[in-house]
């Protein structure tokens, strides 16, 4: 497949970028060269190999899933600016 000027000019246009005419030959070439590497990767012989999502095998360390209340709440409430019984303290709102 290759580029011309009337596609990158299409392509622009769908992707809403405003591009001056002698721009679009330039372009056009940059595209080609990107469509030929595209291209050179369907000559490799991928036959047996797994697909892979990252090139380093490693999993995510799992912990158990409890659930607990924290057991902090004294901590927590002791950055507030007002607190009572272990609440925090907040202007009324709501009349």
């Amino acid at each position: 497949m290759t580029v011309d000027k009337d596609t990158v000019a299409q392509i622009a246009k769908l992707a809403r970028i405003r591009l001056p005419e002698d721009h679009l030959a330039p372009l056009a070439g940059e595209l080609n060269k990107i469509l030929g590497w595209v291209e050179q990767l369907s000559q490799l012989e991928t036959e047996g190999v797994a697909p892979m999502t990252s090139v380093v095998e490693l999993r995510a360390p799992q912990r158990p899933d409890r659930v607990t209340d924290g057991d902090c709440r004294d901590k927590v409430v002791a950055n507030a600016p007002e607190s009572s019984d272990g609440f925090f303290v907040v202007p009324k709102v709501v009349e």
